[in-house]
């Protein structure tokens, strides 16, 4: 491990702790307070607490007694969500695992848990990343029961992880751990599943062919094993030092599986307040740790959903990010894995190479990661370039591999897949958005071609069915906003728009929405900010473009922009509000979210967080 932290490491560093400096503290001052008030088992009254452990059968005594640790399970479970399923079995496990150490745990709450593996591309898509929101509000009201000493967190995919995190560094002052429930097998190769569904939007495979496809593939309990947004969630929870180490990709139903939930619920009840070892969340998620997230986000390649998470995490701990802190990172962050759909293998190929571990030994080794942090586990980051294994039916930890088991998949910092982290930022006229380059061949990190511009994603399939978009062109779909429609993923664009590159034409796409982290070759410029939709009158660049524009966008300049002279146009109508799928109900997520760059949180900026 290497004593020297790199200097743009360090000064990015030092630039969001004095960007943060005031936010910082006043979210200090909070969780110190809530501390001091010891908003507990102790400051309930009587009857207030017989409500609490009713039902708590066999250990009503001890929560009673409020002597030794009550731990809060607030779980994601749903058997519809694969990665969620596991989830069912963990509470009645994790009750005993908490009395053999002598203390307690009960199910606080339920958080929804929405699969944009089911939404992506339907009318309930535009409820995604809101629920990120409803999570983090539906968590706090767990919590707020007064009832706990520390937090086990039970969540995977997309918004789900992000809003746990967001409302447990809310409750800062107790101890929280992150528990996973790790991937599925492998099915069928995500590369073939990809064939089948470009070949299905040219008309060349079945919808017998395309469900066969996708059942192959998505086939059991577990997380998908694509590296997209659900699978970066695990990565950064390692980089954070809020999971047990080790435990981000261990598949489900297995005794090691089972050994690190065991050995998370011992070690939450060790750190808390009534021990000698306190580590509450609040002191865990520092700058450091956040910046630790963006740079193993940039050298796994991971989803570029981070880019609005991870500044709507920081700011529930204080802590203000934005896209130039990334994009400044990830001049100096080599890309060292390549998991699908940045490469040919997936996660639990990424795991069997080396994983986790080696990747935070690697970025220990060259500087680029905070090794001081405060971690759930003893010891900081250094034991997170550990990996767990039984011996017998004893769980241990042993130094990663120094060597990666599969040079396509893992490489070391010192001879990456590319010298940087494939995140960046492009800004010009049309605003700021960002360029994921690392599944991008870099003969495409530069389009420029007139434009086509769709109001709806449904147009844009349309338009390619028809032939219209058989050339060169960039595609912008506008109003995808967090205020014009809830700011859906648009990956199921990219089956047309990767058929129109692999004829030969010049493709890229321009949006003030998202796209899914499993989203790969198309060259795109995401969240582009301001969105279309004004706000306080003024609307966003995008709404003023024209089918023909002339739009240039580059990765390697960092630029996106338009040739047209946008300064006397009126900018085009939004399209009215949808409602159904329960749209509606999120009216007020939509009417008082902030940007992208922010990370598009309605509930934050009410708050002043």
């Amino acid at each position: 491990m290497s004593d020297a932290l790199h200097p743009a490491i360090a000064a990015v560093t030092e630039r969001i702790i004095k960007r943060s400096r005031e936010s910082r503290q006043r979210y200090l001052d909070l969780i110190a307070r809530e501390a001091d008030r010891g908003i507990g088992r102790g400051s309930l009254s009587c009857s207030n607490l017989a409500h609490g452990f009713a039902a708590a059968e066999e250990d009503k005594n001890r929560i009673a007694a409020a002597s030794s640790a009550n731990l809060a399970i607030v779980t994601a479970y749903n058997d519809m969500l694969s990665a969620h399923q596991p989830y069912g079995a963990y509470p009645a496990q994790m009750k005993l695992y908490a009395r053999e150490v002598g203390a307690t745990a009960q199910v606080a709450g339920g958080v929804p848990a929405m699969c944009d593996g089911v939404t992506q591309g339907q009318d309930g898509m535009e409820l995604s990343l809101f629920s990120r929101d409803a999570i983090a509000l539906s968590t706090a009201v767990a919590m707020s029961h007064a009832m706990f000493d520390g937090m086990a967190l039970l969540g995977i995919c997309d918004k789900i992880v992000p809003g746990l995190m967001i409302a447990a560094l809310r409750f800062g002052h107790l101890p929280a751990i992150f528990v996973p429930s790790g991937p599925m097998p492998s099915g069928l190769a995500n590369r073939e599943k990809q064939k089948v569904r470009q070949l299905y939007a040219e008309g060349k495979a079945s919808r017998d062919e395309l469900l066969a496809s996708e059942s192959a593939s998505y086939h059991s309990p577990g997380t998908c094993t694509f590296f997209g947004t659900a699978n970066s969630n695990q990565m950064m929870m390692e980089l954070m030092g809020v999971h047990m180490p080790g435990a981000a990709f261990v598949s489900p139903g297995t005794p090691l599986r089972q050994a690190l939930t065991r050995a998370a619920v011992h070690r939450l009840a060790a750190i808390g307040k009534q021990g000698d070892d306190f580590r509450p969340l609040g002191h865990c998620i520092d700058e450091k740790a956040i910046v630790n997230a963006c740079v193993g986000l940039l050298a796994t390649g991971g989803s570029t959903n981070h880019a609005i998470h991870l500044p709507a995490m920081a700011r529930a701990a204080g802590i203000v990010i934005d896209w130039a802190d990334l994009d400044e990172l990830s001049a100096v962050v080599p890309l060292i894995a390549r998991v699908y759909p940045n490469g040919p293998g997936d996660v639990n190929q990424f795991h069997a190479a080396g994983g986790m571990g080696y990747v935070i030994a690697q970025l220990l080794d060259a500087g680029l990661i905070h090794a001081d942090i405060l971690t759930v586990a003893d010891g900081g980051m250094a034991t997170y370039a550990h990996e767990p294994f039984l011996d017998g039916d004893t769980l241990k930890w042993r130094p990663a591999p120094s060597q990666s088991g599969d040079d396509a998949m893992l490489r070391p910092a010192a001879e990456p897949f590319m010298a940087d982290g494939g995140m960046r930022l492009v800004t010009g006229n049309l605003g700021r958005a960002t360029f994921k380059t690392s599944a991008v061949d870099p003969d495409r990190w530069t389009i420029e071609a007139p434009a086509r511009v769709f109001d709806r994603q449904e147009d844009v399939q349309a338009a390619f069915d028809a032939g219209e978009l058989d050339r060169d062109v960039i595609v912008v779909v506008r109003f995808q906003g967090p205020r014009a429609n809830g700011m859906p993923e648009l990956h199921k664009l990219t089956p047309p728009l990767g058929v129109l590159q692999d004829r030969g034409h010049r493709v890229a796409l321009v949006t003030d929405g998202r796209m899914s982290g499993a989203s790969g070759k198309v060259p795109a410029a995401i969240h582009c900010t301001p969105e279309a939709l004004a706000n306080y009158g003024t609307s966003g660049p995008l709404a003023l473009l024209r089918d023909g524009d002339m739009v240039r966008l580059c990765a390697q300049t960092g630029l996106l922009e338009t040739t047209a002279d946008l300064s006397a146009r009126k900018p085009a109508p939004a399209p009215p509000a949808e409602t159904g799928v329960g749209r509606e109900l999120f009216a007020m997520f939509r009417a008082h979210a902030d940007g992208a760059e922010q990370g598009g949180s309605a509930m934050l900026a009410t708050a002043g967080l």
